[in-house]
């Protein structure tokens, strides 16, 4: 194994640039460069829509990475993603499977890309985990409190690479931007805001139930989550916005953005959240989640915002998303596009601006090629051979998730919550009865 390990990174360093944690962003591999089967690095997808797609189709950019298992509950696109594998790669996964389980018991299977519902994440990682198998988890890790606390426990105890899938922590933008907030030239930061306006989440009009579509497995998909019937709002891409399958807006990209607002201010969890909101965009709709949700996260000298709004674009500095580091010389304002600062002013400038960088634009000069996702694959390929903590381990995934987890239980108690961060609880007794999920019979809830 330490002979494969040694070739695979080599290969990795030679072929995607990979000289440290994200400091030099990945060209995936050198055109027509054979890799012998014993040097493989044997990946399976659980999961084959959206996401799950677009992780595969970019593990499969490295020469060293073959697809062997690919599983999904529904038939259309268990085999619709084996004809794109075979059409990326020029091979066809060798085993096509219903059952998530069959794929975690695969011996020939080293990494486990997860990109089900959130509610499945923690049951299948951590299974995966036991099995010996590194996990690339879509975000957000998991769909409560007690699954992010299980996770990190199991990928510890059985030594395994957990990266979750926030790419932006390996996107040399972001970290840039972060870089310079570090710095101190921003002066003392008061207030992080965070907001992700969504003009393309439009209203989910009420359906009724009805018959499970052909070749779906539905009691599969529903797995540990509460029974009920068959309604098309609730599956594939729409689950996000019902309780039982995840938190919504704000664990979809609160995920990404309020993890950059937390590594940027170097801190861990509040000691309180306050939030405001409601279904006020599309008050008669389907959803069950928040289209509308401010939350106040506070810390002992500062604080961080969120905000989020379905059907709206116009965000905080024209942005519809994005975070601003707010300081007493200037603010660093930060979305996927590139990231500037605009001095504070009073009878003059407290520091200099700095112009608009964009996500194209050189840094340090290092060129973009790829984007995050790629930078971030390369970073996991190269973590399963050295065994180095990812750029988002599971331990950071955990961390944002709960916090996003923290903001929605206040939303759906309607009051402000204090948080123990020591004690891992909140101080109010129906909050923490909220902190770990229902698990539907016979699926139960993994114990670490």
């Amino acid at each position: 194994m330490s002979n494969r390990r040694d070739f695979v990174r080599n290969s990795l360093l030679a072929t995607a640039g990979i000289a440290g944690l994200g400091q030099v962003t990945p060209l995936y591999g050198v055109p027509g460069r054979n890799v012998s089967p014993s040097d493989k690095i044997r990946v399976a997808l659980i999961g084959g829509r959206n996401m799950g797609w677009s992780n595969l189709e970019t593990f499969l950019k490295f020469p060293q990475v073959e697809c062997v298992s690919i599983c999904d509950i529904d038939d259309e696109w268990l085999h619709k993603r084996a004809a794109d594998t075979e059409k990326a790669s020029g091979k066809k996964p060798r085993q096509l499977v219903k059952d998530w389980r069959r794929v975690t018991e695969n011996p020939d299977v080293d990494a486990v890309i997860i990109a089900t519902p959130d509610h499945w994440h923690c049951l299948q990682a951590i299974a995966a985990m036991e099995a010996g198998k590194d996990v690339y988890c879509e975000k957000p890790l998991a769909n409560s409190i007690a699954e992010c606390d299980a996770m990190v426990k199991a990928a510890r105890k059985h030594d395994r690479v957990v990266q979750t899938g926030q790419w932006q922590r390996s996107d040399p933008h972001w970290q840039d931007a972060v870089a310079f907030i570090h710095t101190g030239k921003l002066g003392r930061i008061r207030t992080v805001k965070v907001w992700a306006y969504m003009i393309w989440k439009k209203t989910l009009p009420v359906q009724p139930n009805g018959p499970v579509p052909a070749g779906v497995d539905y009691e599969m998909w529903l797995g540990p989550a509460r029974h009920r019937p068959f309604n098309p709002n609730r599956f594939h891409y729409n689950f996000r916005y019902f309780w039982d399958y995840a938190g919504g807006l704000m664990s979809d990209w609160g995920v990404h953005l309020l993890d950059y607002a937390l590594l940027g201010m170097k801190a861990d969890l509040p000691k309180a959240v306050y939030t405001a909101g409601g279904k006020f965009a599309y008050p008669g709709d389907a959803m069950e989640t928040p289209d509308t949700l401010l939350a106040s996260y506070v810390y002992d000298d500062f604080t961080i915002s969120w905000d989020h709004a379905c059907g709206i674009k116009d965000g905080p500095y024209g942005r519809e998303h994005g975070l601003a580091f707010i300081g007493e010389n200037g603010t660093l304002v930060l979305d996927r596009n590139g990231w500037e600062v605009i001095p504070e002013v009073d009878s003059a400038p407290r520091m200099e601006a700095v112009p608009l960088r964009k996500k194209s634009e050189q840094i340090e000069g290092q060129a973009v090629a790829g984007g995050g996702l790629a930078s971030h694959v390369a970073n996991f390929l190269d973590c399963m051979t050295t065994r180095k903590l990812p750029n988002a381990d599971v331990e950071i995934g955990a961390r944002v998730a709960k916090m996003t987890h923290l903001a929605n239980v206040s939303c759906r108690l309607g009051k402000p919550l204090n948080w123990n961060n020591a004690a891992n609880r909140f101080g109010e007794d129906d909050a923490n009865n909220l902190i770990r999920p229902y698990y539907n019979e016979p699926w139960k809830f993994p114990q670490y």
